[in-house]
């Protein structure tokens, strides 16, 4: 039998043979550099070398690929961040986190240069914050509790830049991948950027899910898609992701190199998909004592619910093992 040995970390895998085992994995958007790990292990065949056939379902504004997942449909599924996760353990779901993508929540709060709204502290200056219903009930009601952040200044964000852009004064909402870019192109200015995870909203995000039945009755098939999407990431970030670039664009065609670029940047200098533990537990690493650390922030902040047994929320089982890191190289 043919072998293939991925990574020097990796153990040695047998290479798929036309028994592959199908594996869908929804996203929770449509496709773009965030999703680029996966989309890299589709590419080069890192999946297929451990036994299995990933089809990645994209999201999307009229998809939900999370509650299917709950109903069977697709093996796995990308989350957001823990909150999910806790609000799944509250309403008794058997969904699992098995790894983190990211280390860090890309959630982003701009500014216009030159305001003198150019640190966080001076934020609370701002004469209004455009958030979505999701940021306001969130990482904002942390901003409220943690550092006395007004909720009178929230203003509903429609995903449209120009009301930040026409307002010097105003704070929004984004994403440190795209609403950036968009505001360069569109605003002809370079905002100012603070990343809420830089300053203590520390989630993981773009989690990796599961149902707690597919880890009993499949775990060979959950710890291929781990250490594949791992392995994918590496070489998304680090190696040759040409490959990888040309499915998202077949994907979403509305992504242009120009976008991809600046995406790949920005996860690359923010550390938002290796920093912090990964240097040494490696992509995808959680530790018990983060999750803990967020999910207090979160009850203190009244946004999750006390007295949650979060250990139902995550598995360390597939992660922590160093897999990858002489990719880097």
């Amino acid at each position: 039998m043919k072998r293939i040995l991925l990574a020097s970390t990796m153990m040695v895998l047998p290479a798929a043979g036309a028994h592959a085992e199908p594996f869908i994995f929804g996203t929770n958007w449509l496709a773009q550099p965030e999703h680029g790990g996966f989309y890299q292990s589709v590419a080069d065949g890192t999946y297929e070398a451990c036994g299995l056939e990933v089809e990645i379902q994209q999201g999307g504004p009229q998809v939900n690929n999370r509650a299917l997942m709950l109903a069977g449909r697709i093996d796995a599924h990308m989350g957001g961040n823990l909150l999910e996760a806790f609000s799944a353990v509250e309403q008794d779901i058997p969904v699992v986190v098995v790894a983190a993508s990211f280390q860090k929540e890309p959630q982003v709060l701009m500014t216009h240069p030159d305001q003198g709204l150019d640190t966080w502290e001076s934020l609370k200056e701002a004469e209004e914050f455009i958030l979505g219903d999701q940021g306001f009930q969130s990482y904002y009601q942390w901003m409220i509790t943690e550092f006395g952040f007004d909720a009178s200044k929230r203003v509903p964000y429609t995903f449209n830049p120009a009301p930040f852009i026409a307002n010097p004064r105003s704070v929004q909402q984004g994403y440190i991948t795209s609403e950036p870019f968009a505001v360069e192109r569109e605003g002809g200015f370079v905002p100012n950027l603070f990343l809420v995870a830089d300053y203590g909203f520390d989630t993981y995000s773009t989690t990796i899910e599961v149902m707690q039945e597919t880890i009993d009755e499949r775990p060979e098939a959950v710890k291929c898609f781990v250490e594949g999407s791992i392995l994918g990431w590496y070489n998304y970030l680090y190696g040759d992701n040409s490959a990888a670039n040309e499915l998202i664009q077949a994907d979403n065609p509305d992504m242009t190199d120009e976008q991809i670029a600046f995406s790949i940047n920005k996860l690359k200098e923010y550390g938002i998909v290796d920093s912090g533990d990964t240097e040494e537990l490696g992509i995808g690493g959680m530790t018990a004592e983060r999750i803990q650390s967020f999910y207090d922030k979160m009850v203190a902040a009244g946004v999750a619910s006390e007295g949650l047994d979060i250990s139902k929320a995550y598995t360390l089982d597939y992660v922590n093992q160093g897999l990858g890191l002489d990719l880097k190289q």
